[in-house]
């Protein structure tokens, strides 16, 4: 019995190498080579290339397969590049907050600032790298001999920073005269300043909603049609999501996840709408934000902002995901003892049972696969059935215990192209150098 059983192993195991060769085999002849990570190299192969669907679609979402990797960063700035010269793209929309905008759009606009300065806009800390604002310089100087209405504009889209907006509320009131009841302003000061604590729910929050609510129709009664009051009202909106959304850490999980992203939804719906002329957008964000199906393992149904825009605009918004083999990653980690901090880890081979472990065996270092034609035509199915592959969120790189960033995806339901990258490195976070 035990000779029998080792015989089917062997069995088993020989046909799934087989497979796997196969697989490997469609993806050489069938992937689109991505020459290197330069930002500033040109699309050659994908140009000759390009899938169709790619090609008409309007909205791309770009993800990432963690927050502070450099060749993630760089291939988004490549292709980004690309769009904007290709598809007629002058809307960059963020994974961060809406008060960034104002600072980065004067700057990218020709306007005062600098750019070892710029990147402090940004609200969450991994955009704050050279290759980001590499990318920021790029904009610049394409928009300085533009028109304003073809010049490239930022946007953020999420929700989860209130500071500041309450400035902006109150300077707009005072300028034009307004007469608001100063508790409902006090009211905007304190949503504004407070930060949200994930550990210590309660109902402060939810309380507050109805009250801006009551100052978001003051100011709707106004009917005025000027740019800056369209800007203040916008403003008060995001500030009304952050409170929201505070309010929701006291539900069940996932209800305040769900929530971040639909709001992101509905901002970058709002921008496509009222900001572009051609419905065009390039969007920036993680992999589990981006995607077409759902957060985080296959199967949890969670929606996320990727699902609703693809359900919303259909084959106008195109998913790009990514993925990885091997190299070097910081990861946060807690430690009592010695101060919390973070590490750089080094990932020498991919992991078994995962996706990477396949696609790192292709014949090309990067690479873009259509996953509309892996569905129509790859013999083994490979892309279609569930894999693992590793989930690095805001805390980086968490390898122990390791089972917890390994989630199962099908990544041909998730995306609608993927890029492999085989090797990568951490950001540079010097600007101080710049």
């Amino acid at each position: 019995m035990k000779n029998i059983i080792m015989t089917l192993m062997f069995l088993l195991t020989l046909i799934t190498y087989a497979q796997n060769n196969e697989t490997i085999e469609w993806i050489n002849n069938n992937s689109i080579l991505i020459e290197d990570a330069s930002p500033d190299s040109e699309l050659t192969d994908f140009k000759q290339n390009t899938p169709l669907k790619f090609e008409n679609a309007k909205i791309f979402g770009f993800g990432e397969a963690s927050h502070n990797t450099k060749e993630f960063f760089t291939l988004k700035s490549k292709f980004f590049k690309h769009l904007v010269k290709t598809q007629g793209i002058r809307v960059f929309i963020m994974e961060d907050s809406y008060q960034a905008e104002a600072g980065i759009n004067e700057w990218i606009s020709g306007g005062k600032g600098d750019i070892k300065t710029i990147a402090q806009n940004f609200d969450i800390g991994f955009w704050r790298s050279k290759e980001i604002v590499n990318l920021l310089q790029w904009m610049r100087n394409f928009n300085l001999d533009k028109l304003k209405e073809d010049q490239i504009r930022f946007f953020g889209m999420d929700i989860q920073n209130g500071v500041n907006i309450n400035k902006e509320i109150r300077a707009f009131i005072d300028k034009n005269k307004i007469n608001i009841d100063e508790e409902l302003l006090t009211l905007v000061d304190k949503c504004s300043n407070k930060t949200i604590k994930y550990n210590q729910p309660g109902d402060w929050w939810q309380l507050q909603i109805p009250k801006l609510i009551e100052l978001k129709e003051q100011l709707l009664s106004l009917k005025n049609d000027s740019e800056e009051y369209k800007s203040i009202i916008r403003a008060l909106n995001y500030l009304i999501s952050y409170t929201e959304y505070a309010s929701n850490i006291n539900e069940k999980y996932p209800k305040s996840t769900e929530f971040r992203d639909l709001k992101m939804f509905e901002n970058v719906k709002w921008i496509i709408e009222n900001e572009t002329k051609n419905s065009k957008a390039f969007i920036w964000a993680h992999n589990e934000h981006i995607n077409k199906r759902e957060m985080y393992y296959d199967g949890s149904d969670i929606i996320n902002l990727g699902r609703n825009l693809k359900e919303y605009y259909k084959e106008d918004y195109y998913s790009v995901g990514f993925d990885f083999a091997t190299g070097k990653i910081k990861g946060y980690v807690i430690d009592k003892e010695n101060g919390n901090h973070w590490k750089t880890y080094h990932i020498e081979k991919p992991f078994r049972k995962t996706y990477a472990k396949t696609l790192n065996r292709v014949n090309k270092d990067i690479y873009f696969i259509d996953l509309d034609k892996v569905i129509e035509k790859e013999p083994i199915e490979f892309f279609s059935k569930r894999n693992k592959y590793l989930l690095i969120a805001g805390g980086g790189y968490q390898p122990q215990p390791l089972h917890k960033i390994k989630i199962s995806k099908v990544f041909s339901e998730s995306y609608d192209g993927l890029i492999f990258v085989k090797n990568i490195s951490v950001p540079d976070y010097e600007l101080s150098e710049m």
